[in-house]
């Protein structure tokens, strides 16, 4: 049983992780990692969501009429989404303004919808939890590693949290600009994506 839990943990840091194995949640992934800190920011708030969904949606799995079960599932997830945005606009409004429309979008995010009907409603509370802590985990730190990548390069900072960076790479270093606008995700995740590719096979 603890293996099993394990397991379904552990899935979301490598075999299955969203934006690379699975490539869900292209959106959010694309649009708010200028930054780590904002990469960072949008990770946790979807593993928020993540995880008391796919534990609600288990606990209420045999009650919820399966025609109607998708709606319901809209219904759970718009819930914690509203208290992460309220949580945000209270304890970290400048993340909440920076991530912007990306909050409320977690609503449709198929990561989030699909775990719920994919895995919560088949499975129990404690698996259900693994999966989507997992799951949002490896998310997180997907967006995380994009984020940092893009900010290294395209403005020469890494950002922790908030707008003091960790470091930076000095008045010599000339930023790569590209890294940082729309162009420039897309070539990111791409490389990031092959780079995993190859090391998944060896």
């Amino acid at each position: 049983m603890a293996k099993s839990i394990a397991q379904e943990f552990t899935k979301g840091l490598w075999d299955e992780i969203a934006p690379f194995r699975l490539v869900l949640g292209l959106c959010p992934t694309l649009g708010v990692t200028t930054k780590m800190f904002f990469g960072l920011g949008m990770g946790l708030a979807t593993t928020f969501v993540l995880v008391f969904s796919n534990i609600l949606v288990s606990a209420l799995r045999k009650v919820i009429p399966a025609k109607v079960r998708i709606a319901c599932f809209i219904i759970i997830i718009a819930t914690f989404v509203t208290l992460v945005q309220f949580g945000s606009q209270a304890f970290a409004y400048p993340l909440y303004e920076q991530l912007g429309i990306f909050i409320p979008l977690i609503v449709v995010n198929c990561i989030v919808l699909g775990r719920s009907e994919a895995f919560a409603s088949k499975n129990g509370l404690v698996k259900s939890a693994a999966d989507g802590l997992g799951i949002g985990l490896g998310f997180t730190l997907s967006l995380g590693a994009l984020g940092a990548v893009r900010e290294i390069l395209g403005a020469g900072t890494l950002t922790l949290w908030g707008n003091e960076p960790l470091f930076t790479l000095g008045a010599t270093y000339k930023p790569f600009e590209f890294m940082v606008q729309a162009p420039g995700a897309f070539v990111c995740l791409g490389l990031m994506l092959c780079l995993m590719n190859l090391v998944g096979k060896k």
